[in-house]
């Protein structure tokens, strides 16, 4: 503020004559000069400290942001994953924390400085003429104006730009997660254009938001060279007529430059602030979610053993609700045993483990492990009991003991090479790295069979009360399975149980009870390989013969020239009708099983 003042009080001087007596506050001109130099040096230095303090703030801001956002994420529920994408979650940790972390450090403090600069600017230019000063305020009322649409436009355009870049990472994150189904498919050209599609959607609110920013600055500025034409014609005149010196008009338009530098600035700051506030909104919309299931309330889980029982128990997917899972599911499993699970395909197998992990709360009914309802329970110290292999194993980057002790993360090493060993991982003694093997992304770099191993070592490594098999079995070739089962059988042969969601007949005859559900969300019927294989009549015999002959039903083909009129259309009602024969199957064993109930019934004796 000093430059402005500085030159016109020279101007003044120059314009008077000698400049050998000149005084400056009491300084002559060369030791104004000097000191001069001074304060623009420490104005320098002030400026460099600043910046370097608020980017540190910025960047410190950003890292507690991410932070604080991923931890809320993780600990949200399934529902939230089943209605959020992952790529939309990492663009809203990406560069929705940037934008808002910008916004209120350096946007911040590039805003005071502009309020600061512009009020000092306007109060020694009110001091200067106050005349001029009240032709420059005619054009705040329409800039205002003019700021709070531009703003509110900036908002919108910015929030939409945020959840289409959300977009954009979720198509980019899942597409090259699949890139080899894509490539199989040939679908290069075809998701290359789904990419760009999203691209120009982007392009094209990037092309609004800059003809809306435009408009603005360009009305603004020539708003403000229309002010200083005025200023000039009017400060001429004084000049003219003595009422104001060549020096006086000189610093005000120098001040009036500075005031309209900090208006600019101000007009920077609330676009960049809009901008913030779109993209916070994203952020807040995470961050204020509370979990329907939280994981550290509830009563501390010290044992998952004894018998687990779901007592009509209904389910829907929450983001499915019309569409019912389970109806009044009831069954018991004795503590210690080793339980199989079937029942056709979308019959609910793999949502029974579900529940019992407590992704998911029942819509009624309970489900109790020893008399408990796990809805009391903590879901840590819960799922810490509980051991799961999944039917699509899951591997995280990094080593494959780190992937073995995921569960255990202070394994000792024996432990870990023992559960190796007993889930039948003889392939790692191959690797030239052995346990220190990078597995890769998602374990790219091991084989089906050796991820799903993996992956039964680490649910061993646990000891769990409670061991989820989901298909864990079905990569692995005969003699791999055989060897897995028999470690599975002598390691949960004692008070563990043993939960399996199975197909294949090898797993379901080792299993000491079966559970049959049917596609009403019920239980069919319940009893042990043997006694359930002897019905000929029963559900699961109906199911399993439906699954050993490939799903194809004996029927009377026509022949190839009577087929030849066949559409696509009647290949689907085809499919369709092979569908209900299933089903029709699967009711024929249940009906077979009401009627032999109800035989039964009139075969006893009465009561006296």
């Amino acid at each position: 503020m000093l430059i402005p003042f500085s030159v016109g009080r020279i101007l003044d001087i120059s314009t008077k004559g000698s400049i050998d007596d000149v005084d400056i506050f009491g300084l002559s001109l060369n030791q104004f000069f000097i000191a001069l130099g001074g304060v623009l040096t420490l104005g320098a230095m002030t400026s460099f400290g600043r910046i370097i303090l608020l980017r540190i703030i910025g960047e410190r801001v950003v890292a507690r942001l991410r932070s604080q956002l991923y931890r809320r994420t993780y600990v949200q529920d399934a529902e939230f994953f089943d209605a959020n994408r992952v790529g939309d979650l990492i663009s809203r940790l990406g560069s929705d924390s940037v934008i808002v972390g910008k916004s209120i450090t350096s946007n911040l403090s590039d805003g005071l400085r502009a309020i600061f600069s512009g009020g000092a600017g306007f109060a020694i230019m009110i001091w200067t003429s106050a005349k001029l000063t009240g032709i420059l305020l005619l054009m705040f009322p329409p800039i205002a104006v003019g700021a709070f649409f531009y703003g509110r436009a900036i908002r919108n355009v910015s929030r939409a730009i945020q959840q289409n870049l959300g977009t954009l990472t979720k198509i980019a994150e899942e597409r090259l997660g699949n890139i080899k189904t894509s490539q199989a498919f040939v679908g290069e050209v075809q998701e290359i254009g789904r990419y760009n599609r999203q691209v120009r959607k982007i392009f094209a609110l990037g092309r609004k938001e800059s003809y809306i920013a435009a408009t603005f600055f360009s009305s603004t500025g020539w708003a403000g060279n229309m002010t200083l034409l005025a200023m000039l014609v009017v400060g001429g005149n004084l000049v003219r007529s003595g009422a104001m010196s060549l020096g006086d008009l000189t610093s005000f338009m120098m001040y009036t430059a500075f005031a309209g530098s900090s208006l600019f600035g101000l007009s920077g700051f609330y676009s960049e602030l809009m901008k913030g506030v779109g993209a916070a909104s994203r952020l807040f919309e995470l961050q204020d979610r509370k979990p329907t299931i939280h994981q550290t309330v509830g009563v501390p889980v010290k044992s998952a053993q004894g018998n687990i029982r779901f007592s009509n128990v209904h389910f829907a997917y929450p983001t499915r609700p019309a569409v019912n899972i389970f109806n009044g599911l009831d069954f018991t499993i004795a503590s210690g045993s080793n339980v199989c699970v079937v029942g056709p395909s979308g019959g609910g197998k793999s949502t029974v483990a579900s529940l019992l992990l407590r992704f998911y709360n029942p819509t009624s009914g309970s489900i109790t492990i020893n008399g408990v309802d796990i809805s009391t329970m903590n879901v840590k110290s819960l799922r810490r009991r509980i051991g799961v292999v999944s039917q699509e194993p899951v591997l995280f980057s990094g080593t494959i003991a780190e992937n073995i002790a995921y569960g255990k993360p202070h394994a000792s090493r024996a432990e870990i090479i023992s559960a190796a060993r007993r889930a039948n991982c003889t392939f790692i003694s191959d690797l030239p790295d052995g346990l220190e093997t990078q597995v890769g992304a998602r374990g790219s770099q091991l084989s089906g069979g050796q991820k799903q191993r993996i992956a039964i070592a680490r649910a061993l490594l646990k000891d769990p009360d409670i061991l989820i098999l989901d298909e864990a079995t079905s990569a692995l070739d005969a003699e791999s399975e055989t060897l897995v089962n028999e470690a599975l059988a002598k390691l949960l042969g004692g008070n563990n149980t043993t939960i399996s969601i199975a197909h294949r007949l090898s797993t379901i005859k080792r299993s000491d009870q079966i559970i049959v559900l049917n596609k009403d969300g019920m239980v069919a019927e319940i009893g042990s390989y043997v006694q359930l294989a002897a019905d000929k009549g029963s559900a699961f015999s109906k199911l399993m013969e439906w699954q050993m002959s490939g799903g194809e039903i004996p029927v009377k083909r026509p022949s190839t020239e009577a087929t030849s009129h066949i559409t696509e259309f009647e290949e689907i009602e085809e499919d369709l009708a092979r569908d209900e024969d299933l089903e029709r199957f699967v009711e024929e064993g249940e009906e077979a099983n009401r009627e032999k109930s109800a035989q039964s019934t009139e075969d006893k004796p009465g009561r006296p």
